[in-house]
């Protein structure tokens, strides 16, 4: 309709300025003027800053077209709507993983099982599969599981059933064509996890004690099935042997392909964004051409041990009858039953001695580090870097930096000598070619999809803190703050994110696993809530309840407005945005008519109906 006494458009615009983003809404579907001045770029920029309270030096998302619909992203498109919850495991539920394609995922367990869900069902809703229990290979709980990448093999990392401080654990393999365990590999500690390097092989861990509080971590690879060319080619390869001290070990390894590191999904730069953007207008003869997708849609050699100390745990294992189910501590204890027996015969003045004779050993006996990954690639060199990351520690059992060693093209298979490429005898450890300290403890990591940028889980340190004691390390924060590291740059990038809360003390902390979209990051917490934030403006958008701890969170590759949570309260969550809520609404309510004259007939054919059956004329 139409005004009679028309305001000027200053005057509405000062208005509306005033206004929540919905009375805007509403307003402009008053007249013609109102609806021109409700779709005001300016107007929308501010109600955009004042409503996710940005800072006004963060600029607007390098591929957004208007302020508007920008708007609309982080408040239509966010998968915060809870549409299923899935009940069919019976204790904790600890980790969850998407296929590469999305039509399937994965959930580990306290109950012992692994189970396969489908999520391309006609009605949206997602249902079981398949589930496969674990018990009978003595494990005690599943902790971890990945699809390789043509999604025809899953990888399941489970623990040992065993005493509390045990940290032995196991590797399945299992085909996803019949569901058949294709191997099983021996993992130690067990929250190395494990992880696929390639379509075909695997990456698994050993722990070997040399001192009280000095070990020796062995990565393994290893083939996934053995096959007829397996008669005659290795099924396992030393990767690397990565000398500990002061108690740490390493964790959580994880494999990061550079491949898109110059062409990535998103950057995190704002200067850089700047710098890509005026470049692309050059190009394009200084016109304005906003990138291709729609942020309105969807994205469619010592394999053995010590033999007594087998024996030893062999029998503790025995006199188990049940196992607990309550939550154990996941990532931060594990393997350290050893220097737990030996601090109790050792004192402090023969540990600090142990440290220095350990560094000097690894000083004088370790490869030195590959000068190719800080040093800047030679053009195309980029293609074919394969890194593999982890966590670790120099200073305390708890791990607090992020370890990376690049795996060279001819280590990517398993022909050659079983203990690894030739060294000369004085070189008994690798070293490691980069290491980022995180001045806190490492409770989760998580890739972007074009792996340019590792998010890590963190509960800081006290500021100026001095750890003394390597089995002492600091009290750690409840708050846990979410760290962006660029793998290109190899540094931490704008400020850590935060708003999710851990309580439980060093000694307790497990893993909570996060997850990243094209442009969401979303983590677990001890709150009893999942977390959503937006990767460009670092802002918290969404918070999703449970009953109890938050273990992980899981996009789906295919689309990023679907999301899963696992939790302690053993259930699976399915979350989707408003959107796609509305969407899938009117998809199943029946078609409304056209016109009035369609209108019309059909009120008219259902009341001559109603008039048959009630016998009337």
């Amino acid at each position: 309709m139409e005004c009679g006494r028309v305001l000027p458009d200053s005057l509405v615009l000062e208005i509306f300025l005033c206004l929540p983003h919905d009375a805007v809404l509403s307003a402009g579907l008053t007249c013609k003027q109102w609806l021109a001045v409700s779709r005001d770029e300016f107007l929308w920029r501010e109600l955009f800053y004042r409503y996710y309270r940005i800072p006004r030096s963060v600029p607007r998302h390098p591929a957004a077209v208007s302020w508007c619909r920008e708007f609309k992203r982080l408040f239509d498109c966010i998968p915060c709507v809870e549409v299923q919850t899935l009940r069919e495991h019976h204790d904790q539920v600890l980790h969850l993983a998407f296929s590469h394609r999305g039509h399937r995922f994965s959930s580990c367990s306290k109950d012992c099982t692994v189970k396969l869900w489908d999520t391309e069902r006609p009605d949206g809703t997602i249902s079981l599969v398949h589930s496969s229990s674990m018990r009978n290979f003595n494990w005690g709980y599943t902790q971890f599981s990945q699809f390789n990448a043509d999604d025809s093999l899953l990888l399941v990392s489970g623990v040992y059933l065993g005493p509390h401080q045990s940290s032995s654990g196991e590797i399945a393999v299992i085909s996803l064509d019949n569901y058949t365990l294709l191997s099983r590999v021996r993992n130690k500690p067990y929250d190395v996890f494990g992880c696929w390097l390639n379509e075909t092989h695997l990456i698994s861990g050993n722990l070997h004690w040399i001192g009280n509080m000095t070990s020796c971590s062995v990565l393994w690879l290893n083939k996934a099935f053995q096959d007829i060319e397996s008669e005659n080619v290795n099924v396992v390869k030393r990767l690397f042997k990565i000398q500990n001290i002061n108690a740490s070990t390493i964790r959580t390894v994880m494999v990061a392909h550079c491949r898109r590191h110059d062409n990535p999904d998103l950057l995190l730069d704002y200067e850089a964004q700047l710098q890509a953007r005026a470049q692309a207008l050059n190009q394009k003869g200084q016109q304005h051409q906003p990138l291709l997708f729609d942020l309105g849609t969807t994205d469619s050699e010592e394999e053995e041990e010590e033999e007594e100390e087998e024996e030893e745990e062999h029998q503790r294992e025995k006199k188990l009858n049940s196992f607990s189910t309550a939550r154990l501590p996941q990532p931060t204890s594990s393997g350290l039953e050893h220097v737990i027996r030996g601090r109790q015969t050792v004192g402090p003045r023969d540990v600090a001695i142990e440290a220095t004779v350990a560094r000097m050993m690894g000083n004088t006996h370790t490869k030195p580090p590959d000068p190719s990954l800080t040093n800047p690639a030679a053009p195309g060199e980029a293609e074919d870097k394969t890194y593999l990351l982890f966590t670790t520690g120099s200073l305390t059992y708890s791990p607090h930096q992020i370890g990376i060693k690049r795996i060279m093209p001819y280590q990517m298979t398993t022909c050659g000598p079983v203990l690894g490429e030739e060294r000369s005898s004085e070189e008994f450890f690798d070293s490691l070619d980069h290491v980022i300290d995180i001045h806190g403890h490492i409770v989760g990591m998580g890739l972007s999809p074009d792996h340019r940028y590792l998010y890590v889980n963190s509960r800081a340190w006290p500021a100026g803190c001095v750890i003394s004691d390597p089995m002492s390390p600091p009290p750690i924060a409840e708050e846990i703050d979410l760290h962006v590291i660029d793998l290109k740059s190899l540094r931490e990038e704008r400020r850590s994110l935060r708003a999710h809360r851990a309580f439980t003390p060093n000694d307790e902390c497990f893993f909570i696993f996060l997850d990243v979209s094209r442009d969401f990051v979303a983590s677990g917490a001890e709150d009893k809530h999942g977390y959503i934030w937006d990767r460009h403006y670092n802002i918290c958008l969404a918070r999703l309840a449970h009953d109890d701890v938050v273990n992980s969170v899981a996009f789906s590759p295919a689309d990023q407005e679907l999301l899963l949570s696992a939790s302690d309260d053993s259930t699976i969550k399915v979350w989707r945005s408003p959107r796609m809520v509305r969407l899938a609404q009117t998809l199943t309510q029946p078609a409304r008519p056209r016109n009035l004259l369609s209108a019309w007939l059909a009120r008219n054919k259902n009341t001559t109906t109603a008039n048959r059956v009630n016998g009337k004329p």
